[in-house]
């Protein structure tokens, strides 16, 4: 039996930024070298990825195996470090809406000290869809300085996007008042009518049987269709009711760190083994019942 064993962290470990200036010096370095040994030190580069990616690779295999290492996995997706090793070796794989949220948070502090904020409202081929949202209005927005610095962080940093559209005023609201509910015997209840709930893309509600089982609940309508999942994303457990739906490519798309949904099945774009719990949908007679098993 070996007697090596794995050891925990060093202390003083490099931050993001130094590795990455690390990084920098050392790809510039390589290309000043003799063409010979440039050859040589991108072999050993490839051979050095190539080690880790497999390595990677395998460790998120067994991590995506077990409901607690999904969690973590998860966790673990938000370290800036773990991040781009997860992009480099394909276990994440970008969206345009994941990369245009990034660009935006790159700028963002600057938009806020000069009383701006913007919300990515979706994307639409190589267009971006913006709108003013939190303090902001639309003065601060439509400056010429500001408006190049949002565009310049989408069109320079995400390279799908080619065009940033401004809209101003406040997003519509995603709730419907349908007053109480109703249950019948199976845990099934009624959450209104297919018009009611065909008129908002996404309609969330708090639900709970006569048995007292409560269920927060999201009912996506997309095509001709109505969906219910209970309201949580599937990355941290946090409410997916500020999800943006587009009815174009029947995606859902999480603001918060840009997990993209398909709409239908609830399985996750950038995250395979990720995917929103769907509850039995039944309609009766124009009627919308929804089962809450626990």
């Amino acid at each position: 039996m070996s007697s090596t064993r794995p050891i925990g962290p060093q202390r003083n470990e490099p931050s993001f930024d130094a590795l990455s200036e690390a990084l920098d010096e050392a790809a510039a370095a390589v290309q000043n070298l003799e063409p010979a040994a440039r050859q040589q030190a991108e072999q050993l580069r490839h051979a050095v990825e190539a080690l880790h990616g497999s390595g990677i690779n395998a460790i998120v295999r067994k991590l995506r195996a077990d409901p607690r290492g999904r969690e973590l996995l998860f966790e673990l997706a938000d370290d800036p470090l773990v991040h781009l090793l997860f992009s480099m070796h394909h276990v994440i794989q970008p969206t345009p809406v994941t990369e245009s949220l990034h660009a935006l948070d790159k700028v963002r502090p600057y938009l806020r000290a000069h009383g701006g904020d913007v919300e990515l409202i979706r994307i639409d081929g190589d267009t971006a869809f913006l709108r003013v949202n939190g303090t902001c209005n639309s003065r601060a927005l439509t400056g010429v300085t500001l408006r190049e610095v949002v565009k310049d962080a989408l069109v320079g940093g995400v390279a799908s996007i080619a065009r940033v559209v401004m809209l101003a005023g406040e997003p519509p609201p995603t709730l419907i008042p349908l007053g109480p509910v109703r249950t019948r015997d199976g845990g099934w209840v009624t959450v209104g009518t297919t018009m009611e709930l065909s008129r908002q893309q996404i309609t969330a509600l708090h639900l709970e049987r006569a048995d007292g089982a409560e269920a927060d609940v999201v009912i996506i309508s997309v095509g001709d269709q109505l969906i219910a999942y209970r309201d949580t994303c599937a990355h941290q457990g946090l409410p997916i009711n500020v999800a943006q739906l587009d009815p174009a490519t029947g995606t859902l798309t999480c603001p918060r760190h840009g997990f993209c949904y398909d709409a239908q099945s609830g399985s996750c774009l950038n995250a395979p083994d990720a995917r929103l719990e769907q509850l039995p949908l039944r309609i009766d007679n124009g009627q919308v019942w929804i089962r809450i098993d626990r």
